[in-house]
C-alpha cells in the first residue's frame, strides 16, 4: 500500500510541478512557496546565531540601499527584504527564500563600488526569484527521499533538515555552501544582470567584478569541467555577450530617474 501511495504521490508531483524559469527553462518543483519561505527564514536565523553579525551602520545601509533598488524592479512578492552583513573574510554572499540577503565583509574587498556589489546581490536575488532552491530541494528528494522531506521540514535542526537548508544556498555549518549547478549559475548571472541594469546599476561593472574575483582566486580555480560553476573566463565572456541587451535596460532606467546612490 505504501508503494502504491508513493507512486501516486510522485506521479502527481511530476504532473503538477513542471514550471518555467525566467529564462524559459523547464523546472521541476513541488514545494509550496510559503514552505520555502519558512525554510529560508529558519536558515537565516541559524546563520545569525552562528556567525558574527556586522553592526556597522554604514555597511548595513550600503547593502540595504543596493538590495532595495534591485527588489523594486524585481516583481518580488516580498517587498521588504531583510539584509544582514556577516563578519567573514570570504568574498561571499547569499540570498534565501522569504526575502533574506546576507553579505560577508570579505566581499567588500572584491566589489569596489555599488555597481560591482549590485552584480553580486542581483545574482543572489536572481537565484531566489528563479526558485533555484525549490528546484534543488525537489530534485534531491522527490524520488530518492519521498515523504522524508516532510519530516525534514518539521525538524530543521536534524541532519536531513540541515541538508535541506543547504540546498537553499547556505550550508548546515554556515559558510559551507552547497553549490548551484552551472545551468542555475548561468541563469542567475543572466537574470541578475538584467535586474541590476533595470535598477540603474551599470552592467559593465559585472565584468569588472568577475575580473576581480578571478584575480583573488590567484589561479586556484579548478578546471571548468571539474566544477559545478562556470569558469571565471566563461562567466566574463557570457556577461560581455549579454551587454547588447543589458545596456539598453540600464540607459532606460537612468532616463526614467533610476539613479541609485549607494555609498559607504
Amino acid at each position: 500500500m505504501l508503494k502504491t501511495f508513493l507512486t501516486t504521490f510522485l506521479t502527481t508531483l511530476i504532473l503538477v510541478s513542471c514550471v518555467v524559469s525566467p529564462t524559459g527553462r523547464k523546472q521541476f518543483m513541488f514545494m509550496p512557496d510559503d514552505q520555502m519561505d519558512e525554510m529560508g527564514a529558519q536558515a537565516f536565523a541559524n546563520v545569525k546565531q552562528q556567525t558574527p553579525v556586522e553592526t556597522d551602520t554604514g555597511l548595513n545601509e550600503y547593502v540595504r540601499c543596493i538590495t532595495t533598488a534591485i527588489v523594486q524592479v524585481s516583481n518580488s512578492p516580498t517587498k521588504q527584504w531583510e539584509v544582514a552583513v556577516f563578519r567573514d573574510d570570504s568574498a561571499n554572499a547569499f540570498a534565501l527564500p522569504g526575502g533574506k540577503v546576507g553579505v560577508h565583509t570579505g566581499m567588500f574587498n572584491v566589489a569596489g563600488n555599488q555597481d560591482q556589489l549590485a552584480t553580486v546581490i542581483g545574482h543572489e536575488i536572481a537565484h531566489v526569484l528563479s526558485k533555484h532552491g525549490n528546484e534543488r530541494v525537489s530534485q534531491e528528494y522527490a524520488v530518492q527521499q519521498g515523504l522524508a522531506l516532510l519530516q525534514a521540514l518539521a525538524n530543521p535542526q536534524s541532519q536531513m533538515g540541515q541538508t535541506v537548508m543547504g540546498l537553499l544556498g547556505v550550508g548546515a555549518e554556515f559558510g559551507i555552501l552547497l553549490p548551484y549547478g552551472r545551468v542555475q549559475e548561468s541563469e542567475a548571472d543572466s537574470v541578475g544582470l538584467n535586474l541590476m541594469a533595470r535598477a540603474g546599476f551599470n552592467p559593465k561593472d559585472s565584468v569588472v567584478l568577475w575580473q576581480n574575483m578571478s584575480r583573488q582566486a590567484k589561479g586556484e580555480e579548478p578546471p571548468e569541467f571539474m566544477s559545478t560553476h562556470p569558469s571565471h573566463t566563461t562567466r566574463i565572456n557570457d556577461l560581455n555577450n549579454a551587454m547588447n541587451s543589458a545596456m539598453p535596460l540600464y540607459q532606460q532606467a537612468r532616463t526614467s530617474g533610476r539613479n541609485p546612490r549607494c555609498n559607504l
